[in-house]
C-alpha cells in the first residue's frame, strides 16, 4: 500500500459507485494505455451515461465513438453486454457469476467491477497486478502461472478495503513498468504484441472506419479497391481477395456488419434490432 501511495494515479474512473462507469473504464483499459483511455470514456460516458442508453443506441454510433481505442470488438461486447443488463432491469449484477456471464466479461473484468463498484473482495488478475506479484515474489524465477499467483492474489486481498488495494497495486506496477522493471514478462502467459501496423488487426480497423463513413452501405469492391489503395501508399502489397473475404466474413459474423443486396454491399448492423 505505501508503493501504491507513493505512485497514486488521480482518475476519472476511481471511487465512483457507478458499477456501469467502472465496467466501460474495465473494458477500455484492456491492452490500451491509461492516457489513451481518460478521454474515450469522460467521451463515452457523456454519450451514453447509463446502461440502458448504451443499450438503446445504435451499433455503429458506439463503434463511431470507439474509433482511436482499437480492438473494435471490445465496443460491441460492451454494447451486447449492457443490452443483457438493460432486459434484466437496468443495471449490472452484483455476483461475479452473473458478470462474467455477460458478453465480454472474463475473470479480471468481472473481479474489477466487484471490486471497484461494489468493494468485494476477490481476484483481480491483470497486467500490472501481476507485475507486482512476480516483482516482489518472484524476482529469480522465469514462466511463472497464473495458477501459482490466484491463491496469492486471493490471500492478499482485504475484505475491508479491496477497491484501495487494488488501485495500489495498479499504481504500482505502472510504476515499476515505467521504471523498465516489467516483471509481467517473465509470467508463462506474458506474449508480446504484434506489430500493428500492416496486421490483420490494421486491415480490420481500417475496414471498420471504412464502413462506418458509409449512411447505405457500400460495395464490397470498391472497399477492397480503396484498401489496397491505402496499402499501396503505405509501401505494402495489396490485400489478397481471400485473406480480404475472410476478414469481411469474420466482422458480419461477429456482427459489426450484415451484408445486403446482390451487388456485395453492405451496411453496419444495429445488434439490438
Amino acid at each position: 500500500m505505501q508503493q501504491g501511495a507513493a505512485h497514486h494515479r488521480d482518475l476519472p474512473w476511481r471511487y465512483i459507485d457507478d458499477a456501469y462507469g467502472v465496467l466501460v473504464s474495465e473494458v477500455m483499459l484492456q491492452q490500451t494505455q491509461v492516457a489513451r483511455v481518460i478521454h474515450y470514456w469522460e467521451r463515452f460516458l457523456r454519450a451514453f451515461p447509463t446502461v440502458d442508453a448504451l443499450a438503446a443506441a445504435a451499433t455503429a454510433d458506439v463503434l463511431e465513438l470507439w474509433q482511436g481505442l482499437g480492438y473494435n470488438r471490445r465496443a460491441l461486447m460492451l454494447k451486447r453486454a449492457a443490452e443483457a443488463c438493460s432486459r434484466a432491469g437496468g443495471s449490472l449484477p452484483e455476483a461475479y457469476e452473473e458478470l462474467i456471464a455477460l458478453p465480454g466479461i472474463g475473470p479480471a473484468t468481472a473481479a474489477g467491477v466487484r471490486a471497484f463498484a461494489f468493494q468485494k473482495p476477490g481476484v483481480y488478475l491483470e497486467t500490472n497486478v501481476r507485475t507486482v506479484f512476480l516483482h516482489e515474489l518472484f524476482a529469480d524465477r522465469d514462466g511463472v502461472t497464473d495458477k501459482e499467483l490466484v491463491p496469492l492474489v486471493a490471500d492478499a486481498c482485504p475484505d475491508d478495503d479491496p477497491r484501495g488495494w487494488y488501485y495500489a497495486l495498479l499504481d504500482y506496477g505502472a510504476a515499476l513498468k515505467a521504471e523498465g522493471k516489467n516483471a509481467s514478462r517473465r509470467s508463462a502467459h506474458y506474449a508480446r504484441q504484434s506489430a500493428f501496423e500492416g496486421s490483420r488487426r490494421q486491415k480490420r480497423a481500417w475496414i471498420v472506419r471504412r464502413v462506418l463513413a458509409a449512411t447505405d452501405g457500400v460495395d464490397e469492391v470498391r472497399v477492397l479497391a480503396e484498401l489496397n489503395e491505402e496499402e499501396a501508399s503505405c509501401g505494402r502489397c495489396a490485400v489478397d481477395e481471400e485473406l480480404f473475404a475472410s476478414i469481411v466474413d469474420d466482422l458480419v459474423r461477429e456482427g459489426f456488419f450484415e451484408r445486403k443486396g446482390e451487388a456485395g454491399s453492405w451496411a453496419l448492423s444495429n445488434c439490438s434490432s
